[in-house]
């Protein structure tokens, strides 16, 4: 069988269970607006917040009581769920093999390692690119329900391509991850710790603009959120640097797993 079909078929699963979560998550944070929205009694709470609060709540930046800041808010958690999937997708396509004692049913197949991680690679591309598409028409289809007539969609199309380019961000990572990892039980752990590690740091940054030089290690805060709601789009140099960086991932990806001792 074809390894990327292969691959297609052993995340199958996985894919839909996160499509539909990530559907419901859309669902219900978008069905929260109206109680945000000017008029509607948790406006007051909102503002008696203290901002400390406002930041951890990814609220900081942003009026909620607008349908482009609301979304701004939610876009938080909505990004950080897809990071979630995408790191650990990167570290289980390279490391799943040793996990499940199916490596000597891949080597023995007359391909090279290379075209066994580009097939894993283009497999996985392919989950992100449902996922992002599942999340921004679900994004799409509730916005529009509740923006009573304001157009927001070019800033969400901003927010979700800034979102595709995180993912494959944290999809790289994991997977170099667990290619430079010899225990492939660990690599998932180690991915999901540094993860969760930059969304820290980016609470950090959102409290305080006195150690924003830390951003650098948060992909959530290569891009300006409050930029994208501004209208303003996003950074082209990030955007650049950020394929730097998925190049050297899975350069390094390729480079460990061509030289590592697989276990069978």
């Amino acid at each position: 069988m074809n390894i990327f079909f292969r691959e297609l078929k052993a995340n199958r699963k996985a894919l839909i269970i996160w499509s539909v979560c990530m559907f419901l998550l859309i669902l219900s944070g978008m069905g929260k607006y109206t109680a945000y929205s000017s008029g509607g009694g948790g406006s007051d709470v909102f503002e008696k917040m203290p901002y400390t609060l406002k930041a951890l709540l990814g609220m900081g930046s942003f009026d909620v009581t607008t349908i482009g800041g609301f979304f701004g808010m939610m876009f938080v958690y909505i990004e950080l769920a897809v990071a979630i999937h995408a790191v650990l997708l990167g570290s289980g396509i390279i490391a799943k093999e040793e996990r499940d004692k199916t490596t000597e049913f891949l080597m023995v197949k007359p391909v090279s390692r290379t075209k066994v991680i580009t097939s894993k690679f283009f497999a996985a591309f392919a989950n992100l690119v449902v996922i992002n598409l599942i999340s921004f028409g679900t994004s799409l289809m509730m916005v529009d329900v509740y923006s009573k007539g304001e157009d927001i969609t070019k800033n969400i199309a901003v927010f979700f391509v800034s979102m595709f380019i995180v993912q494959l961000v944290f999809l790289s990572l994991g997977a170099a991850l667990a290619a430079v990892i010899k225990k492939p039980k660990v690599s998932g752990s180690a991915a999901a710790g540094i993860l969760m590690g930059s969304f820290i740091v980016a609470k950090i940054t959102d409290l305080t603009d006195k150690v924003n030089i830390i951003n650098v290690f948060s992909p959530f805060k290569y891009f300006s959120y409050k930029d994208i709601v501004d209208g303003k789009g996003i950074d082209i140099t990030i955007v650049v640097l950020c394929i730097v960086a998925v190049t050297v991932f899975v350069s390094a990806t390729y480079l460990f797993y061509r030289r590592r001792d697989l276990k069978v």
